[in-house]
């Protein structure tokens, strides 16, 4: 190591904050690399008696630098708080297992008794989960009560090993007759989606003693909102439970209004941005009404909740003393409703718990219309988890026991209808995808003019629309985007200029004088494009325009902050 960095490491640690035995590193933006580079690290750890809890947020650690560090923990028998969330910025992402596995293997051999694990907003993806699996079915976690995972990009996959683990870790330690008794679970912004969030339902229904659940931005819709809601019953001491930026419809909101009526600890609600709509607000208000009388917050902004709704939910209220926070902002009450929910409230003398309005979508004023559409919503999204189901040759769901959520039996796949490039790129599916055969990049790629831009923009969103981390549906995806834009790219009249240009508009990434909406999600097309950068016939040149665009701030970026960090990570590495 250069002694310029050795002198920039030595004042980084003299910030190193120490105290109530605790030793922290947070946010000093330490590069350790190699064993070289951590000594400094290693020889505060080993000089720390009865160290607690240890800090190493907001720094990237590579995978030599983990195993010695890794190797002075394994005196520290009494570490209780693992604070290791952003800590392998610009990593590989194969680098990440191995480091958790030395820093987890550590702890194993200390014989510590974890309280807390944060390893939120590291990208470690499905794979990075098996970094941590042995940790977590280890006596080392068998006294967890924190679990944070928030921001990891875990997927479906990621949310499955990790259920499994924690219901070996309940497993193990209650043959020690000390079960595990997790208190707070984190893992927000994952793709968890219905599957991963029915996995660890499972987990949770076993479990038993949860207190805080914060689940948002995971695209779980009501199979997997009405699996958690079962496991939520089963759990009578939580107090917080945010699932903000999922969609429940009216289904998912039922069943979870079920559940709140058993719990009677209930402090925060946050279903902001669920889609409960007004029969789903309606449910939740009758439960709020029926108990809950220590609920502190409620959320159930930006639902589509229309006027009788809302001021249901605002009569439910009334006798709730503890209540500090209503948000109903973003949903479709109108002036007059928007008066007529103060005025309920300043009857309760609560008009101050009544947050912003500012957003309100105003009144809708075809109701009957609106249900129907809501209606025949939600059979298109029932005709399409049942075709699902056949084709994954799944059974009906169970009811919830402790033991087991749901329960799948073998039943005979239907013959699924045929599916051409037409009907694919008019309604888009991983399973029309999967139905068009081997031969979909192939009559793709023939039947999307080339020659126009738009075009090929268009199609190219909708096969990134969707993309799933499960093997067959990501080769598929990569496949029919190599034929696409190969043929694209290598056609002498295509403008790649004009291409990069609309798709950024597209993705709401740049303005036009057009109205043209942006994709409701860019998670598919982020992961699409991380994979299309790396191709031969990418050109190059596009790659800084690209770069530039996805690092500004934008709301839409920072909701896929995995794939945005995956794509930007192989933009640099070009």
């Amino acid at each position: 190591m250069a002694s310029e960095d050795i002198t920039k490491l030595a004042e980084s640690l003299a910030k190193t904050k120490v105290g109530g035995g605790q030793l922290s590193f947070k946010g000093q933006s330490l590069k350790l690399n190699t064993a070289e580079d951590a000594e400094e690290v290693i020889k505060q750890i080993e000089e720390f008696d009865g160290l607690e809890a240890l800090r190493l947020e907001g720094n990237t650690v590579g995978v030599e630098a983990a195993k010695v560090i890794a190797k002075a923990l394994e005196k520290k028998s009494e570490l209780k708080r693992c604070h290791w969330s952003d800590m392998f910025t610009g990593r590989l992402r194969s680098e990440i297992p191995p480091a958790l596995i030395s820093l987890g293997d550590a702890l194993i051999t200390a014989g510590a008794q974890l309280v807390e694990l944060d390893l939120s907003d590291n990208a470690f993806g499905p794979d990075g989960v098996r970094g941590f699996e042995a940790l977590l079915k280890s006596p080392a976690c068998y006294t967890l009560q924190e679990l944070k995972l928030n921001n990891c990009g875990m997927g479906i996959g990621g949310g499955k090993i990790l259920a499994a683990a924690l219901k070996e870790c309940h497993r193990k330690s209650s043959a020690q007759g000390k079960p595990l008794a997790l208190k707070i679970f984190v893992a927000g912004r994952n793709r968890l989606e219905n599957d991963g969030a029915t996995a660890l339902a499972e987990a949770f229904g076993i479990i038993g003693t949860l207190e805080e659940v914060h689940m948002p931005q995971n695209g779980i819709n009501h199979p997997g909102i009405t699996a958690l809601a079962q496991a939520f019953a089963i759990n009578p001491l939580l107090k917080v439970i945010n699932l903000n930026d999922n969609t429940f419809t009216e289904k998912g909101a039922v069943a979870m209004a079920e559940t709140l009526k058993a719990l009677r600890q209930i402090e925060v609600i946050n279903f902001g941005d669920c889609l409960v709509r007004s029969k789903g607000a309606v449910a939740i208000a009758d439960a709020v009404k029926e108990g809950l009388h220590k609920l502190k917050e409620l959320n159930l902004s930006f639902c589509e909740i229309k006027r009788d709704a809302a001021l249901t939910v605002a009569e439910a209220i009334e006798d709730k003393a503890e209540l500090e926070k209503l948000d109903l902002n973003g949903n479709c009450l109108g002036e007059e409703g928007c008066e007529q929910l103060q005025e309920i409230l300043e009857g309760f003398n609560m008009a101050a718990v009544l947050g912003s309005l500012s957003d309100d979508e105003g009144e809708e004023e075809d109701d009957e219309g609106e249900e129907e559409d809501e209606d025949e919503e939600e059979e298109e999204e029932e005709e399409e988890e049942q075709q699902q189901l056949k084709e994954r040759g799944q059974g009906e769901q169970e009811s919830l026991t402790p033991k087991k959520i749901i329960d799948s039996q073998d039943s005979t796949p239907v013959p699924s209808p045929p599916v051409d490039v037409a009907t694919f790129l008019a309604f888009p599916s991983p399973e029309k995808l999967l139905r068009l055969g081997p031969k979909c990049s192939v009559l793709i790629a023939q039947q999307t003019d080339t020659s126009d831009v738009e075009k090929v923009v268009t199609a190219l969103l909708r096969i990134s629309s969707v993309f799933k981390d499960e093997a067959p549906v990501k080769t598929a995806v990569h496949e029919t985007t190599d034929a696409l834009m190969r043929k694209a790219f290598t056609s002498a009249t295509f403008n790649s200029d004009a291409f990069i240009t609309s798709l950024l508009i597209h993705m709401g990434l740049l303005k036009s004088e057009d109205k043209i909406k942006a994709v409701p999600s860019l998670y598919g097309i982020l992961m699409t494009l991380n994979h299309m950068v790396q191709q031969d016939y990418f050109p190059k040149s596009l790659a800084p325009v690209l770069s530039a665009f996805v690092t500004k701030p934008n709301r839409a970026l920072d909701s896929c902050s995995f794939a945005r960090h995956m794509l930007l990570q192989t933009l640099h590495q070009l």
